[in-house]
C-alpha cells in the first residue's frame, strides 16, 4: 500500500512542473505589457523601463522561468502583486478557505441528493421514477449555472428576503453558492449512479443474494451499490477539483472574496504573479484531491490492493 501512495506522490512532481512551465508559457506570450497597466497611459519610456528592469521583466524567458520555479518550490514564495504590491501567497492563504468551502459543502450536498436519486433511477428503469429523475438530472446539468444562482437570489433574497444575497459574515450567506454550485454536479452523480448501478444489479451475484432471501435494501446498498462505486467516487473526486477553480460564478454573483475572483481580477489586469500562483495552487489541491480519490479506490476496491500484496509476495518468495 505504501509503494501505491508512493507512485501517485512520485507521479505529482512533473504534473506540477508541467503545470508551472505551461501557466508561465501562456502569460509570457500573453499580449498587453502589465509595466503600462501598472504606471498608467502618462508613464514615460523611463519609467517603463526602469519598472519593467525592477520586475525582471527584460530578463530571457528561460531565466525568468528558472528564478521562478526556484522562489516557488524552493522558498514556497509566489512573489508580490503588480497591482497592490501584496504578497500571493498571503493573498491565498486568506482567500482560499472560502472557495475551499463553497466545494466541499457543494460536493457534500451534491452526493447526499445524486446517489439517492441514481439508485432509484436504476432500481426503477424505465418507470415513471426512472424517467423523472432522468430528465430532472439532464435539464439540471444543461441549465447554466449562473443562471440558477440568480434565481435563487430573486427568489430566496428580493422576494422572500430569507437569506442574504452577497457576503461572508454568517453561515447563511454559503446556503445560495454551495445550492447553485451543487445542482449540476448532483446531477452528473445521479446519472453516473444510474448508469453503474445497472451494469451491478444484472450481475449473478446479485441474482444468488437475492435468492437467498437477503432484504432488498441490503442487496441494493450492501452488494449493487458498494461494487459500484468506482466510478462515482472519480466523479466526486473530479467535481470536488473542479469547483476548487469553477467557483468564480458563484463567487462573482455573491460577492464571495475566493479564489475566483481574485484569479479574474489578475487576469483582466495583466498580473501575472497573482495568475501564475493561483493556478499553481489550484492544480496542486487537484493533484491531492485526485490523490485521495486514488486512495479511496485502493481503500473500497480490494482487487488495487492485492495486486501490491501479490507483488510484495512475489518479492519476498525471491529473497527466501
Amino acid at each position: 500500500m505504501l509503494k501505491f501512495v508512493g507512485k501517485r506522490i512520485l507521479w505529482l512532481v512533473p504534473v506540477i512542473l508541467g503545470v508551472t512551465f505551461f501557466v508561465f508559457t501562456i502569460m509570457y506570450f500573453t499580449p498587453g505589457d502589465p509595466v503600462k497597466i501598472m504606471l498608467g497611459a502618462n508613464a514615460t519610456e523611463e519609467q517603463i523601463e526602469q519598472k519593467t528592469e525592477e520586475l525582471g521583466l527584460d530578463d530571457p524567458f528561460f531565466v525568468r522561468f528558472g528564478n521562478y520555479c526556484e522562489d516557488v518550490f524552493l522558498h514556497f514564495d509566489f512573489g508580490e502583486s503588480y497591482q497592490t504590491s501584496q504578497s500571493v501567497t498571503d493573498q491565498i492563504v486568506a482567500r482560499f478557505p472560502y472557495t475551499f468551502r463553497i466545494a466541499l459543502f457543494s460536493v457534500i450536498l451534491a452526493t447526499i441528493v445524486g446517489i439517492p436519486v441514481g439508485v432509484i433511477a436504476a432500481t426503477h428503469q424505465y418507470s415513471w421514477k426512472d424517467n423523472l429523475s432522468m430528465f430532472g438530472s439532464l435539464f439540471c446539468v444543461s441549465m447554466p449555472n449562473f443562471w440558477f444562482a440568480l434565481i435563487l437570489v430573486m427568489i430566496f433574497c428580493q422576494k422572500l428576503g430569507w437569506l442574504p444575497s452577497s457576503g461572508i459574515s454568517s453561515w447563511k450567506c454559503y446556503i445560495l453558492p454551495v445550492v447553485s454550485c451543487a445542482i449540476g454536479g448532483a446531477a452528473s452523480i445521479a446519472r453516473q449512479t444510474r448508469s453503474s448501478m445497472l451494469e451491478v444489479i444484472r450481475q449473478d451475484y446479485i441474482t444468488t443474494a437475492r435468492a437467498k432471501g437477503q432484504k432488498e435494501s441490503k442487496v441494493i446498498y450492501g452488494h449493487a451499490l458498494k461494487n459500484a462505486l468506482i466510478p462515482i467516487i472519480q466523479t466526486v473526486g473530479n467535481m470536488f477539483g473542479g469547483s476548487l477553480g469553477g467557483a468564480l460564478i458563484a463567487e462573482t454573483i455573491f460577492s464571495i472574496p475566493g479564489m475566483g475572483v481574485y484569479l479574474m481580477n489578475g487576469i483582466s489586469q495583466r498580473d501575472y504573479p497573482v495568475v501564475q500562483g493561483g493556478v499553481i495552487f489550484i492544480a496542486l489541491c487537484f493533484c491531492l484531491c485526485m490523490l485521495l480519490v486514488d486512495l479511496v479506490f485502493a481503500f473500497v476496491d480490494p482487487r488495487i490492493r492485492s495486486q501490491y500484496k501479490s507483488a510484495k509476495n512475489k518479492v519476498k518468495r525471491k529473497e527466501a
